[in-house]
């Protein structure tokens, strides 16, 4: 086919029309799970989740998504079964475009959180199907992907559990907590920066030169980064953040509880009647509870935590699923720029920036829905679970981003939900259950009919495609 053919000039347009409705959709139902603990926990309201996506997720998106992305147009069909009918790989991408576009926005109505990685991925198998039959899927690379759907939320609930279990030891448990969490703050903060970093500059993008650093730089880099990060929140943040949480407090809590002999003495002194001595008494032993106060100034510094863990989560999602929405669009504009399947060009970052939008112009408009199934239905959510649950699935996600796997967010958010919301009911001694568990089994329902649904629209478009154009 001819570079830049007005015959399928339209193909190019639709497919840039639906891709950022496919990227609205991902943006409603998955930027959603990136925040919707933090929300769920009171710690950012959802406009202040909407600003803080806008940023991250795009930065994701053009650090990121350009391995996904080449993993979503050439990993999943056998673009040579296409060779000199460059056309009918172009319908079967904008059928895949419009398949996994409807299944979303169907899914986000009803308030399910469902993968759009299994929708495009479905959505791809049901057109290729259809084109070229099993001859023309590369089924490792399915099973492969497939793997990882199961594997991801154990890894992400399991990592998530862990880093519970670490909080709950040394900081939760500590005899002093807002100490020992002050004392935590750069760490946390110096690995998540580490890990960050690396994952930018390790085989990093070609679009912005780091695939010319070899391993031990980007690990000098990210050391470095991640200890001016340690000595910058050690002098500055931690220091703020005390005279922060102490401001709030009604009372002086580095003077230590008085005792039973003093309340006494102080009673016995004074002139009041008996009812307002009582009064006066309970009063006092209400302020000098030390367990409810630490409990309080823990979650308020987790609060700042988790917004960092957010912004993780979040830059991890934009550079693992913009990949979902413009994967095939990708695939569509080189072959109309090129002239031929077998493109090695690389992802266009106009384009990752494109599909970034998209994703935040959905978390704007309908984000909302699927934060309250996530953030509030499924289980209790506090500041310091909602911490671990956010980096244990960024830190799955951004691992497989790494390797060009391209996993499914939502099952990673909703396995860290159900397994920190289990290990949390356990350490707090609730007696009633801890999750959600129909709640949980619903949501899985709607994960198992995901590849299905999305896979049968787009064999229906396709059909439809072949038949009409």
């Amino acid at each position: 086919m001819e570079p830049y053919s007005n015959e399928v000039l339209w193909i190019v347009i639709v497919a840039f029309i639906i891709s950022f409705i496919l990227a609205f959709g991902i943006g409603a139902n998955d930027v959603a799970n990136s925040f919707a603990t933090s929300i769920g926990s009171g710690v950012l309201t959802l406009k202040q989740a909407c600003y803080l996506a806008t940023v991250f997720e795009i930065a994701g998106a053009v650090l990121l998504g350009y391995k996904v992305s080449d993993t979503i147009r050439k990993g999943i069909l056998d673009v040579t079964a296409y060779e000199n009918a460059e056309k009918e790989l172009m319908l079967g991408m904008l059928a895949a475009l419009a398949g996994c576009a409807i299944w979303l926005l169907i899914a986000t109505f009803l308030k399910l959180p469902v993968s759009t990685t299994h929708s495009i991925v479905g959505a791809s198998v049901g057109f290729g199907l259809v084109a070229r039959g099993a001859d023309g899927i590369k089924w490792k690379e399915i099973i492969t992907i497939a793997l990882s759907w199961v594997i991801s939320p154990l890894m992400a609930g399991i990592i998530s559990v862990v880093i519970y279990m670490l909080f709950y030891r040394f900081i939760l448990k500590a005899k002093n907590p807002f100490n020992a969490g002050l004392t935590a703050l750069p760490i946390i903060w110096g690995v998540v920066v580490f890990v960050n970093v690396l994952s930018i500059t390790l085989d990093g993008s070609k679009l912005l030169g780091m695939q010319y650093l070899d391993w031990w730089m980007s690990l000098c880099i990210s050391v470095a980064v991640a200890i001016i990060t340690i000595g910058c929140v050690h002098f500055f943040m931690v220091p703020w953040q005390r005279n922060k949480i102490l401001e709030r407090e009604p009372y002086n809590i580095d003077s230590k509880p008085k005792t039973v002999n003093t309340i006494e003495s102080g009673i016995k002194e004074s002139t009041l009647t008996v009812n307002t001595i009582t009064t006066s008494t309970n009063s006092v032993a209400q302020m000098v509870k030390p367990d409810e106060s630490e409990e309080k100034r823990v979650n308020l510094l987790f609060h700042f935590i988790q917004i960092l863990a957010a912004i993780f989560s979040s830059f991890a999602h934009g550079g693992n699923d913009v990949a979902n929405a413009i994967g095939p669009l990708i695939t569509v504009f080189l072959i109309y720029t090129e002239g031929h399947v077998e493109t090695k060009a690389e992802t266009p970052i106009y384009l990752l920036i494109y599909g970034g939008l998209g994703i935040v112009v959905g978390l704007w408009f309908l984000g909302k829905r699927v934060i309250d199934t996530v953030g509030f239905n499924l289980t209790k959510i506090t500041p310091a679970t909602g911490v671990t649950i956010e980096s244990g699935s960024a830190a799955t996600v951004l691992m497989a981003s790494k390797i060009g796997v391209p996993i499914s967010t939502t099952h990673c958010k909703v396995g860290a939900v159900a397994l920190v919301g289990w290990a949390y009911g356990k350490t707090a001694g609730e007696k009633t259950e801890s999750v959600n568990w129909k709640l949980f089994s619903g949501i899985v329902g709607a994960w198992v009919i995901t590849l299905p649904a999305s896979g049968g629209i787009a064999a229906i478009l396709m059909y439809l495609f072949e038949f009409l154009v």
